[in-house]
């Protein structure tokens, strides 16, 4: 620095990077000016919670903090005589201003535009649109009402003229420009909501799997945007439980500030290690609208994540919908009786606090985008876009051919195969899914409540039908999925549901089976479908009677996928989550927060069923206890008996595996002990082939041989 710097003064500031212990991302801290003591911690503390509260809210009271890095940045001032020269004199090109009929965006009908080339403009060049400036890169597009400029330094400018009168901003053209450019701000704002969720999560399903799910609905409970970061199981099922709480809480209730939350299986998504939070936004004292998210957090109490329950009582805490905040103050018997229940309390209310954050980043990017448009209320939003969303589903099914189409699967269950039958209809009011026919409630924890049904076999019929129209109240409206009450898939309470995900993503499966016999080549093959992601454990009084010895206690879950079905245009694609779409935990993290080691995580060869499209590969996973301890694995595997099968000629994916390395077969479902020393293993399943094997290109065989994957 002293080398550039000449002459210049050279400052120094020290910066530390920190976070509470437990979460993933990290906030920069300024540090004082001076060798540091232990009489500055208090102070940096504060520095740091000053900085969480500016960026996030609210800060997370009752746990540690950890400082992951410190750094020191030598800074002098800028020579500015370089930015301000003028810049490089504008290359003229062989292209000129010419005119052309463009469809602005949310306009009904094209319009005659200058197209100008970018390296064609100079600083005193002024453009008013409708125009589109092009790079080589990239395309600008200019609206009218819009201005373009170019500054001193080259960059472009734009400003948003006044309109002529105002009734050009409600009709028109402009009206329809701005309700995609308010429509695109929803969609920005629940990705916000979803990745302030991701940046203060502490547990490694919600920041490293992205177990979760951030919608914006209306005052009436319609979903209006969801963030693309979530599962279907989430999103689809959290759509319908706002609706419940605001059975529970009306509107007339709500206060600036107020969080509610439920992890009520039947209320919620489906099993109590979701917990669903729902804020309402104001502007001023004006409840305008609600933000909701959802997480897997990583225990609940009880038996533990497996399907050993009886009962969800057996299962863990469970909350009904009440305020976790109260106008800013958080509801302290709550999150007292959380942790007193919870094996990782600090994960726990620290997940609780990050629902909140994420939900109050949500609130206030869509105060800030209401005053921005001026807009009183979501109402005329809300209905354009349900309107429009619903009306997009039905013309597409309107094309489609009308009659019923059957499909039946079995899988593997807990104790007895489990059938799952499903007749699907399509007409012109919408598609119909009814499941009547499916096995009768399972004794163990494996059973559906009907919102997770619900969610994932309207997934299933939106991969192939409407699958370009945004997921809304609205396109999920045409799409009835029914389940006999006391059916696996519309369990009541009080049967157990811990791991209802084990049947629930096989639905898809089941749903495009259907499918296919409508639309023919359009479904892809089935694939291992069901998450593979046990929880271990190991602690005294958690292994049965084995000693732990003193082993360090731990308790994580981790996720991984085998493969997915291959398509009728390309192969399956391999260790991927489909139809949740959650990420593989990578094992770095996992060895980094648990005493666990994995010996071996590869791609399974040939576990892809053959076809002329072949199914994805599952994977083989080696883990052990890091110390040589024994510790406990609640199996809830799938695709073990029951392979995913191949579609049109394509050959099954291979069937999954769960031993020890000394070779003893274990369990596919239910808590089991891995002895001191030994080493899991895990082979996930593959995806079904489609077509005849006899007809794949022989440089896909290549390709697959030279991976050493066939």
């Amino acid at each position: 620095v002293q080398l550039g710097a000449g002459e210049a003064p050279i400052t120094q500031v020290r910066h530390a990077y920190i976070r509470y212990a437990g979460q993933g991302h990290e906030i920069k801290v300024r540090l004082p000016d001076h060798p540091l003591t232990r009489a500055d911690r208090d102070t940096i503390a504060a520095a740091f919670a000053k900085a969480y509260q500016a960026q996030y809210g609210q800060g997370i009271p009752g746990v540690p903090l950890e400082v992951l890095t410190w750094s020191l940045t030598a800074s002098a001032p800028a020579n500015e005589s370089i930015r301000a020269a003028p810049p490089p004199a504008p290359v003229k090109t062989s292209e000129s201003a010419g005119q052309r009929n463009v469809q602005m965006p949310g306009a009904d009908i094209a319009q005659e535009c200058a197209v100008i080339a970018r390296a064609n403009l100079s600083p005193d060049t002024s453009i008013d649109g409708p125009a589109v400036i092009t790079e080589d890169q990239t395309t600008l597009v200019v609206p009218s009402q819009w201005t373009v400029a170019s500054n001193v330094h080259g960059d472009l400018v734009a400003t948003d003229r006044p309109a002529a009168d105002d009734a050009a901003t409600t009709s028109g053209p402009l009206a329809a420009i701005q309700r995609q450019v308010i429509w695109d701000r929803l969609i920005s704002i629940v990705e916000e909501q979803a990745q302030a969720l991701i940046r203060t999560a502490f547990s490694t399903t919600v920041r490293e799997a992205g177990d979760l799910s951030a919608g914006i609905f209306d005052l009436s409970g319609r979903m209006l945007a969801q963030a693309v970061t979530g599962t279907p199981g989430h999103v689809n099922a959290m759509a319908a439980s706002v609706g419940y709480f605001l059975e529970a809480i009306p509107l007339e209730r709500m206060r600036a500030g107020d969080v509610y939350v439920t992890n009520d299986p039947w209320l919620g998504t489906g099993h109590l290690f979701d917990f669903t939070v729902v804020t309402p936004a104001f502007i001023g004292e004006r409840l305008v609208g609600l933000l909701a998210s959802t997480v897997h957090v990583v225990d609940i109490g009880g038996r533990g994540f497996g399907p050993d329950a009886g009962q969800v009582f057996e299962e863990g805490l469970c909350l009904p919908i009440l305020p976790l905040f109260e106008q800013g103050q958080p509801a302290e018997a709550v999150m007292a009786i959380v942790r007193a229940n919870v094996r990782e309390p600090d994960q726990v209310i620290g997940d609780l606090y990050s629902l909140t954050v994420g939900n109050a980043v949500g609130c206030a990017r869509l105060v800030e985008m209401m005053n921005e448009f001026a807009l009183e209320n979501l109402d005329d939003i809300s209905q354009y876009i349900i309107t429009r969303s619903r009306q997009a589903v039905l013309d597409e099914i309107a094309s489609l051919p009308h009659g019923c189409w059957d499909n039946e699967m079995t899988v593997d269950g807990y104790g007895e195969p489990v059938t799952l039958k499903a007749q699907l209809q399509i007409s012109e009011a919408g598609v119909s899914v009814d499941f009547t026919g499916t096995s009768g409630v399972s004794p163990f924890g494996i059973n559906v409540p009907l919102s997770y049904t619900q969610a994932y076999a309207s997934f299933g019929v939106r991969c192939v039908i409407a699958s370009t129209i945004p997921n809304n109240a609205g396109s999920l409206n045409p799409i009835e999925v029914s389940a006999p009450p006391g059916c696996i898939l519309n369990a009541p309470r009080p049967h157990a549901v811990a791991v209802r995900h084990v049947i629930g993503q096989m639905l898809p499966d089941v749903v495009l089976g259907c499918i296919e016999k409508a639309l023919p080549g359009r479904a892809p093959a089935e694939g291992s479908s069901s998450l593979w992601n046990p929880m271990m454990t190991g602690g005294p009084g958690l292994l049965d009677g084995v000693d732990y010895g003193d082993a360090t206690p731990f308790s994580v879950t981790i996720f991984h996928s085998g493969g997915a079905g291959a398509r009728p245009w390309r192969d399956g694609l391999s260790a991927t989550a489909f139809p949740s779409g959650v990420r593989n935990t990578p094992v770095e993290i996992t060895e980094s927060i648990a005493p666990v080691i994995f010996h071996r995580k590869e791609l399974r060869p040939g576990s892809g069923g053959a076809g002329r499209y072949r199914g994805g590969h599952g994977q083989s996973i080696e883990v052990a206890h890091a110390q040589n301890a024994p510790f406990a694995i609640f199996a809830l595997f799938d695709r073990v008996d029951y392979p995913a099968r191949g579609r049109n000629g394509g050959t099954d994916g291979a069937p999954g595996v769960i031993r020890l390395a000394s070779g003893k077969i274990l369990k596919t479902k239910g808590k089991q002990i891995i002895p001191a020393g030994e080493h899991l293993v895990m082979e996930l399943p593959g995806g079904g082939g489609y077509g005849d094997p006899a007809e794949r290109e022989s440089d896909l065989r290549q390709r697959d041989q030279d991976n050493d994957i066939d």
